[in-house]
């Protein structure tokens, strides 16, 4: 098998429009939560979210790219130009059927849609839509426009498995780079869901904070007053490059991908499985899949989206698996971001990659009153960053349908 190692990094999030911004505020615990922008929340139970902040697409896209794409394509579009930017790759001196795109999206054009649907049934019937709605809210889009403004020929497809987008992507390029059918994919995810159908149905659903007077510290994931979710939006790009070819061109290597799996709870439609196998699973095979023991994980950025009973199954497997590892940190991010859905994983990738680079360990924030059901043996890093040399770093991805996505970074030493 070949070996695959990151070489490129692109982020367009709710703590910063590129990928330093974005380290930057997560290791300084800044929340990217506000109150609504995109639509009038007035009437909405919950009134606020981790939207993205002076967002200019003119920067990486022409004027016609975003009069033709949603905000989901548009913001893989703009973190796969920095990602491609960062690793170097000269796509013109490459062959371009060997540069692929595996991208991912839970919900891919919701606004379009919502839009386009909303004008007609709000008119007199007469059918106008947009002539480019359907190429705008299709999910695979995104991937499509990736190879279209690059000219990547390769492999090109879009996975979605809910909020275990992001990682299931990153697993499929990597699978396809060490099967030799590529030398390099663009691979990550991207999502644009606040939005009145999207912030709507969730709540309804009861997964969201309401705290929409505390609105900085709603998402607290392991708290014992966290009351849900707090939607976030954006997109996470990386480029997966095969190390020989990466090495022969004289790249950058970040940290090198070495372990990936997904499993199915078969449980529940949106409910964690109560004692965690498939979490416990995925995880087994991923280290398996690393070379990596137990003890050999630094860290691991969880799932962990703030929900009461998501939170405690997830280090209920990872205590289960994991035994207490006196070597084990973890942390919880997405109590800055929000919780991206389908680019989550791809986000996530990229603060456990930078955090391997830099040995640091962004915070877990907002935690007040940390749950006494929470295992004392497991170490969570709160409120302010530590520094620690990282070897291995894991990151879970958990989807509504029981999806268990597990990917496993090591530090690249030179060899």
């Amino acid at each position: 098998m070949k070996r695959v190692v990151i070489t490129g990094l692109g982020a367009v999030t709710p703590l910063g429009n590129n990928v330093e911004d974005f380290w930057k505020n997560s290791i300084n615990g800044k929340s990217g939560a506000a109150p609504i922008q995109h639509f009038n929340a007035e009437n909405f139970k919950v009134r606020f979210a981790c939207e993205l902040k002076d967002f200019k697409p003119e920067t990486h896209l022409t004027h016609q790219e975003i009069k033709r794409s949603d905000l989901f394509t548009q913001y893989a579009l703009y973190a796969s130009a920095e990602a491609l930017q960062d690793s170097g790759l000269e796509i013109e001196k490459e062959d371009p059927f060997d540069v692929g795109v595996i991208w991912g999206t839970g919900q891919g054009g919701m606004l379009t849609f919502e839009n386009e649907v909303a004008e007609f049934y709000g008119g007199d019937g007469t059918p106008r839509f947009n002539p480019f709605f359907v190429p705008k809210f299709i999910v695979n889009m995104a991937s499509g426009m990736i190879s279209m403004k690059f000219g990547l020929q390769g492999i090109n497809y879009t996975t979605v498995s809910a909020c275990a987008t992001g990682n299931t992507a990153l697993m499929d390029a990597f699978n396809y780079i060490r099967l030799g059918k590529a030398k390099a994919v663009i691979s990550g995810g991207s999502e644009a869901a606040i939005t009145p159908a999207s912030i709507g149905g969730f709540s309804v659903m009861k997964a969201m904070s309401t705290r929409n007077d505390n609105y900085l510290t709603a998402s607290r994931p392991y708290d014992a007053e966290r009351d849900g979710f707090v939607m976030g939006e954006g997109a996470g790009a990386l480029i997966l490059e095969e190390y020989e070819h990466a090495k022969k061109r004289g790249a950058k290597i970040y940290a090198e991908l070495v372990g990936a799996a997904m499993t199915a709870d078969a449980h529940h439609m949106t409910a964690p499985h109560p004692e965690g196998v498939g979490a416990i699973k995925a995880m087994q095979l991923a280290l398996h899949e690393a070379g990596a023991n137990i003890e050999d994980i630094n860290y691991i950025n969880p799932h962990a989206t703030s929900t009461p009973l998501g939170d405690l199954l997830e280090l209920k497997a990872i205590n289960k698996l994991f035994k207490g590892s006196k070597n084990l940190d973890i942390s919880a991010t997405k109590s800055m971001t929000g919780h991206l859905l389908g680019a989550a994983g791809a986000a996530e990738a990229i603060l456990s990659i930078k955090a391997i680079e830099n040995g640091i360990i962004p915070p877990t924030i907002n935690v007040q009153n940390v749950d006494e059901n929470i295992p004392r043996d497991i170490n969570i890093v709160f409120n302010e960053a530590k520094e620690k040399n990282i070897n291995f770093a894991l990151s879970n991805a958990f989807g509504f349908g029981g999806h268990n996505a597990t990917v496993v970074f090591k530090k690249y030493t030179g060899a």
